[in-house]
Order: C-alpha cells, then sequence, then structure tokens
C-alpha cells in the first residue's frame, strides 16, 4: 500500500484548482496574450447575432427589403466571424504551448522530487503507481489544460457576453429564459459532486493495474518457469475488470450530464419562442430581436452545455492532478543541519557503536551492534538472509538513520556530515545491476566525471571486459538499452569497471559476485584486490571464497553480530561462520 500523504492537494477541489492556476502564473506573459486573444475572439463572435437581428429587421422592413443594409450587415458579420476565427486559431497556438511548458514545469517538479525523496518513502511505493503518476496522470492534466480549461474560461466569456446581449435585446425575455437556468445549473453542481470521487478511483484503479503489470513483465521468466501463466492471466483479468469497472462508472455518470443539460437548454428555446411569438403580436418586439435573442440564449445555453459535458474531464484532471501533487508534497528527505560539514579528505574509519535500528514498529531489525573499520582493512559481513547484512549498508550511507547509538566515520558522526559529500565518499557494487541507455564508455566513466578514455580503458581491461567491448560493433562506443543485451554476469562487470573508476576512499561490494560463473568469478578476483587497495571495503557476501582474505569477518544473526575475526580464526572456533563454511565446501 502507498503511504498517503497529508498536502494542499487533498484540501478539496478548489485547493488543487487554484495550485494547478499558479503554475499559469509562472508564464503571466503568455497567459495575457492568451486573454486578450480570447475577449477578442468572443467579442467579435457576440457581434454576430446583434448584426444578424439587424438584417432581418431590414428585411421584415414596412418600406420593402433595405438590400444595402442586408449587404452592409452581412458583410460586416463575415468579417467579424473571420476574425473571431482568426483570434481563435492564435488563442488555441498560444494555450497549445502554454499547456506543454506548464506540463513540462509539472513533470520537472515531479522527476525533481523523487530524487529527494526519502528511501524509506520509495520502498513502499509500486514502482508502476510512480510511473503512472509521472506518465498517464501529468497527461491527463495536460489534456485538461490545453483543451477543457480553455474551452470552460471561453465559455465564461461567452456565457457573460451572452447575457448582456439578451439584456439589452429584451429584458422581458430574459425573464422566461431565466426560468431554466437555475436547473441547467443544479443539474451540473450536483452531478459534479458525484463525479469526482469516481474518477479519482479510477486514477487508483489504473494505478495497481499499471503496477502489477510492471510486476509480471519483470517476473516473467519465472511465471513460464512455473507454469503459472494461467494463474496470473486470471488475477490480471481481475484487476483489469475492476478497472474497466472503475472506467465505466466515472464515463457513465460524466456523460449522463451533457443529455440532461441539453434538454433544460431545448426547453428553454421553447419558452422564448412561444414568449416572442406572443410579445410580437402585441408589437413589444421585433423579429429581429426575436431572431437576436434566440441567438444570444444558443450561446448561452450552448457553453452550458459544453460545460457539462467537459466536466467528467475537468474532475478527472483533477483528480490526477491531486495525486501529482500528493507526490510533490511528499516529505523530502530531512535536511542536513545548518552545521554541516563536508566529508573531504576522508580516511576510511568508520565505527559502529550500539547501534539500534528497525524500519517500522514490528521490530528492531538491528539491536546493539557495535564494530570498527580502520582505513584499508576489509570487513566482510556474513549471515543468513534477513539477517540485517545489506541494512548496514543503508545505515552507513544514510538511506535510514538508526534510532538508537550512532556511527562515526573518522571519528565525526555520520549525521554531522552533509549527505552529498557522506555518499560520495564511498563507491558501491550491487547485486542489482543498474546500467542505462547510453554507451559502454558513458555507462563506465558514469563513476567518475572527469574520467577520461584511457582511464575507461584501463578499469575495463582490470575488470576483464576489454575483450567484450572491443568485440561489439562500435566498442565503447556502443549503446546500451539499459543493458538489455548483456548477460547478468557482464552487466555485473561493467558495474565493477565503474566502480574502479571512483575515487571516493571506502567501498562496499553487496552480493558483487552473485551473478558472476566462478570462471569470472576467478578473473575478477584480482581486480578486486586492486579495487579495494588503499580503501576500506565493506563486503557482503554468500560466496565465501570472496572474503577469506579480509581483515575481519562478521557474522550476523537476527540483527547481531554472533561472531567475529578472521577466516581462520573462525574456522578454528566451530561456531557459526564454520558452519556455512561446511554448508559450501564439505
Amino acid at each position: 500500500m502507498n503511504k498517503q500523504h497529508t498536502s494542499p492537494a487533498g484540501g478539496g477541489r478548489k485547493a488543487v484548482f487554484f495550485r494547478l492556476i499558479r503554475y499559469y502564473f509562472r508564464y503571466k506573459w503568455s497567459v495575457a496574450a492568451a486573454f486578450v486573444l480570447m475577449l477578442g475572439s468572443n467579442l467579435f463572435a457576440l457581434l454576430g447575432p446583434w448584426l444578424s437581428g439587424e438584417a432581418v429587421d431590414a428585411i421584415a422592413a414596412e418600406g420593402g427589403v433595405d438590400f444595402a443594409a442586408v449587404g452592409t450587415f452581412c458583410l460586416y458579420m463575415a468579417l467579424f466571424y473571420v476574425a473571431s476565427a482568426l483570434f481563435s486559431y492564435l488563442l488555441t497556438a498560444v494555450m497549445t504551448l502554454l499547456s506543454q511548458r506548464i506540463i513540462r514545469s509539472m513533470r520537472q517538479d515531479v522527476f525533481d522530487k523523487v530524487l529527494v525523496l526519502p528511501l524509506s518513502l520509495l520502498d513502499r511505493m509500486q514502482p508502476g503507481d510512480l510511473i503512472n503518476r509521472i506518465s498517464y496522470d501529468i497527461d491527463t492534466v495536460n489534456a485538461s489544460l490545453s483543451n477543457d480549461l480553455l474551452q470552460a474560461a471561453t465559455s465564461a466569456v461567452t456565457v457573460v457576453g451572452a447575457l448582456i446581449g439578451m439584456i439589452l435585446v429584451s429584458p422581458i425575455l430574459l425573464g422566461a429564459f431565466a426560468l431554466t437556468i437555475p436547473v441547467s445549473v443544479v443539474v451540473s453542481l450536483t452531478r459534479s459532486r458525484k463525479m469526482r470521487p469516481l474518477f479519482r478511483r479510477r486514477s487508483a484503479a489504473l494505478a495497481q493495474l499499471n503496477g502489477y503489470a510492471e510486476e509480471l513483465v519483470s517476473g516473467l521468466p519465472t511465471i513460464r518457469a512455473y507454469s503459472r501463466e494461467e494463474k496470473m492471466i486470471e488475477k490480471f483479468r481481475e484487476r483489469n475488470r475492476r478497472t474497466v469497472d472503475a472506467y465505466y462508472e466515472a464515463d457513465y455518470t460524466g456523460s449522463l450530464i451533457g443529455p440532461a443539460v441539453n434538454f433544460v437548454n431545448n426547453l428553454g428555446t421553447v419558452i422564448i419562442s412561444t414568449a416572442g411569438a406572443f410579445l410580437y403580436l402585441f408589437e413589444l418586439i421585433s423579429l429581429g430581436d426575436i431572431s437576436s435573442f434566440l441567438l444570444y440564449a444558443r450561446r448561452f445555453s450552448g457553453p452550458v452545455n459544453e460545460y457539462a459535458n467537459i466536466l467528467g474531464e475537468i474532475q478527472s484532471a483533477l483528480a490526477a492532478a491531486e495525486r501529482v501533487f500528493r507526490l510533490i508534497d511528499a516529505p523530502d528527505e530531512a535536511p542536513d543541519p545548518e552545521n554541516a560539514v563536508v566529508a573531504d579528505d576522508v580516511r576510511g574509519e568508520l565505527r559502529f557503536e550500539h547501534v539500534r535500528f528497525a524500519y517500522d514498529e514490528g521490530g528492531d531489525v538491528i539491536h546493539d551492534l557495535s564494530f570498527t573499520a580502520h582505513p584499508g582493512e576489509t570487513i566482510a559481513i556474513v549471515g543468513p538472509t534477513g539477517a540485517g547484512k545489506t541494512t548496514l549498508v543503508n545505515l552507513m550511507m544514510r538511506f535510514y538513520d538508526p534510532q538508537g547509538g550512532r556511527i562515526t566515520l573518522d571519528g565525526r558522526d555520520i549525521q554531522t556530515y552533509t549527505r552529498k559529500s557522506l555518499r560520495a565518499a564511498f563507491t558501491m557494487v550491487l547485486q542489482d545491476t543498474w546500467l542505462f541507455e547510453g554507451t559502454v564508455y558513458e555507462n563506465i566513466a558514469y563513476g567518475n566525471e572527469h574520467a577520461t578514455r584511457a582511464d575507461v580503458e584501463r578499469a575495463a581491461r582490470a575488470a576483464h571486459l576489454a575483450d567484450f567491448i572491443e568485440s561489439l560493433p562500435e566498442g565503447y562506443g556502443t549503446r546500451l538499452q539499459g543493458g538489455g543485451a548483456l548477460s547478468k554476469g557482464q552487466k555485473q562487470l561493467m558495474t565493477i569497471a565503474r566502480a574502479m573508476l571512483s575515487p571516493a576512499r571506502m567501498l562496499i561490494l553487496d552480493e558483487a559476485t552473485s551473478n558472476v560463473d566462478t570462471r569470472t568469478e576467478l578473473f575478477i578476483h584480482d581486480a578486486m584486490e586492486t579495487l579495494r587497495r588503499g580503501r576500506t571495503c565493506f563486503i557482503i557476501a554468500h560466496r565465501l571464497t570472496t572474503i577469506q582474505n579480509a581483515d575481519l569477518i562478521l557474522v550476523v544473526q537476527g540483527g547481531d553480530i554472533v561472531e567475529r575475526g578472521t577466516h581462520e580464526e573462525l574456522l578454528a572456533r566451530g561456531g557459526a561462520y564454520a558452519a556455512i563454511y561446511a554448508a559450501q565446501f564439505e
């Protein structure tokens, strides 16, 4: 389950709407241009009904048809409608550009936020849900910004202009037409209140479906290996059905508004026509004024009907924006203290002093852990799965902070260092490799932005990758699509070469050879020795062959260090480490 965050986005529809409007004010000149174009387009369009009425009166004049007047009014109508269309075209272009700028800013805000979120929050968030907020939810907001909000704003100006036109033409007919206005408003507002939770549920259902699909795709080899295709298909079918039901309920409820409002508007036309006929019989209004009033009434009713039709999409966009803003408003990683210092000239002495840590209220993962890693030493950490080995890495890097005790680097509490400089003091090779879309050279050089081509080639040779890279079509310039074409062992070797380029004085190897075959492991053993030279190294490993030369081996079980010593000392002791060794080699 994703953690829900209290934020202004959760304060209601108005809070979300005004939050979106603030994005507009980042581009105030574009907004001003759009406002002027919108007023111009509507002003020219609203003059049309008045000119039409004058033309009708010129046709129905007592002395006969005034062709010159009719022609003049029709010419002005054509010119005004052309001008209105031109302004409308320019308005659409400006709004499209404006919406893309706003979405670019919003997407950048989300991505910037992800990079400063605490790892504890990201660990509880499904990757599919996170991607859904960055892509689908923001795209939904984009569609509303570029179309729906423009249409709503234009409709508001049209409604006000049409209302003024009707007042000027015939206040009496306006009184008759006003009988239907409250009904239209009540219908729209009533349905609007019902729609927002439905669209919020629709977005949540899609996020869950995307998260499950991402999980299935990543685990497809395992699913096929265990012949669970039918079971997974059935589970996906159930989630897909729930998503479709959520979509249907939201879209069906939204689609009911348009026909209902349209019926009320048509009823208003009937009332106007009837009242206008009686007024004309008593010579209280001209045919031209009736014609103008009907056109203004349609101008007034059209936007109301359009608003009813786009209301569903606006509600969907607000629900999507709410999810985006909740992510943006999530608490950042705790800031560095004001007096934090930069960890430079690190010697590499790391000390755990009675450290206690728990991920949640369920219980401590580490109870009372103490050890010291002296500069240049290699510390190996072994133990069963779930013993807390990787947790130690998270604590060293300050991805999490302990609830008790302290961790020091070169005699200073690591919480007094800036996080950026502290993490820069480490380089890591993890079990789960990460390669990005780029060239082989760029992926290896990622470990040191100042690395030269010679440095990269030297690291590749040390990691026994040079022959493989040179066999690629473009050598070091070969582009990798996230490493999809490489074996797990090749990916692991590339991350090892990357770590070799890092100037960091401390090294973390978290199951770094787990994806490498035994022959390749022997190849990189010497490279690892070179990599560790002069660095304080922490090795988390199941394969004991990689840690036999470690200066200190810590055996962790249940969050406690149950044994410590060298390889020979622990074997001679005949305890937990000896049992693990016997299980692997005897």
